[in-house]
C-alpha cells in the first residue's frame, strides 16, 4: 500500500496544464438546485464531457472553510481539468455557519443529499451510478469521507444510497473526536460524526494528500487513518509533501496543484475511472 514522502516542490508539467486547461469549454457547466432548505437553496454545478457516452463515471467536489465558509471555485479548475479526462464532474454548494448560520451536521446532510441527488440524476447526465468519486479539501474532504462512512444525516430519498465508490480527500478533516478538528462544536456526536471513527469493511478506496507541517491534521493521524483502512480490507494511498502545510494543494500553487493532479489522474486510472 502507497505511502510516499515527496519533498520539496515539483516543477509545473506544462503539457499535463495545456492538457488540462487550453480545451475550452463549448459551455459553462449546467446550474440545478438539488435541495431547498430553510436557509437557501443549494446548488450543483455539473461539467458534462465532450464525449456522448451514457455510462460515465463521475466526481464530486466538496469545498473545505471548517464547515464555516469557503465557495465552490476551490476545485473548479479540478473540475474542468477531469471533465476533460471525460467524467462527468460535480461541484456542490452546501450550508455554511457564514451563509446560513448552521452547524457542520446540516453540512454533513447537503453532502449526502447532494451524493444522492446526483445518483437519483445519473442517467440524465450519462453517469454511471456505480463509479461516482466524492472529492473534497479539508471540511470538504471530511464531507466526502463522512458521506462513504457515516450512517445517519440523511433528510431524502433514504433508500438511495449516498455510498461513493471512491474517495480522492486533499488534506481532510478525519478525526473529530477529542483532540481532533472541531471537537467543540461536534461533541460526543463524533462518534457518529468523525470519519477515522467509522471505518468499516467496505470502505472504498481512498487517496489521501497530506502535508507534513499541516497543523490541523497531524501526519501520525492520516497514517492511523491508512492503516484502519488496512485493517478492515480496504486500499488507502497516502501522499505526503514534505514541508508543505494545509491548503498546500489549491490552485494558486501551481506546482504542486500540477503534482496532486497527476497522482490522482493516476489513483482513478488504476480504479478504472479515467482510460489509460
Amino acid at each position: 500500500m502507497k505511502n510516499t514522502i515527496i519533498s520539496g516542490r515539483i516543477m509545473p508539467c506544462l503539457s499535463l496544464f495545456l492538457l488540462g486547461y487550453s480545451l475550452a469549454f463549448a459551455q459553462g457547466p449546467i446550474k440545478e438546485i438539488y435541495k431547498t432548505t430553510p436557509e437557501d437553496s443549494l446548488s450543483l454545478e455539473v461539467y458534462l464531457p465532450q464525449d456522448k457516452d451514457e455510462s460515465r463515471p463521475a466526481i464530486i467536489f466538496f469545498f473545505g472553510g471548517g464547515w464555516n465558509g469557503g465557495s465552490t471555485d476551490q476545485f473548479r479548475p479540478h473540475a474542468e481539468y477531469f471533465a476533460q479526462k471525460g467524467m462527468v464532474t460535480v461541484l456542490a454548494d452546501y450550508r455554511v455557519r457564514s451563509r446560513h448560520q448552521t452547524s457542520p451536521f446540516e453540512a454533513l446532510e447537503d453532502a449526502k443529499a447532494a451524493l444522492r441527488y446526483l445518483k437519483i440524476n445519473a442517467e440524465k447526465w450519462g453517469v454511471d451510478s456505480s463509479r461516482i468519486v466524492a472529492s473534497g479539501g479539508s471540511a470538504g474532504g471530511h464531507l466526502a469521507a463522512a458521506s462513504a462512512l457515516t450512517k445517519g444525516f440523511d433528510t431524502d430519498h433514504h433508500r438511495v444510497n449516498p455510498k461513493p465508490a471512491a474517495l480522492v480527500l486533499f488534506n481532510p478533516v478525519i478525526d473529530n473526536g477529542p483532540g481532533g478538528y472541531g471537537y467543540e462544536r461536534i461533541g460526543d456526536e463524533y462518534k457518529n460524526f468523525s470519519p477515522i471513527h467509522n471505518i468499516s469493511e467496505g470502505a472504498p478506496p481512498t487517496l489521501f494528500f497530506l502535508g507534513t507541517e499541516d497543523q490541523l491534521i497531524p501526519v501520525v493521524t492520516a497514517q492511523y487513518y491508512k492503516m484502519v483502512m488496512e485493517k478492515v480490507g480496504s486500499y488507502c494511498e497516502l501522499i505526503l509533501y514534505e514541508g508543505e502545510g494545509h491548503g498546500f494543494f489549491n490552485f494558486k500553487n501551481q506546482d504542486i496543484y500540477q503534482q496532486t493532479i497527476t497522482e490522482t489522474t493516476a489513483f482513478l486510472t488504476k480504479l478504472g475511472f479515467i482510460s489509460e
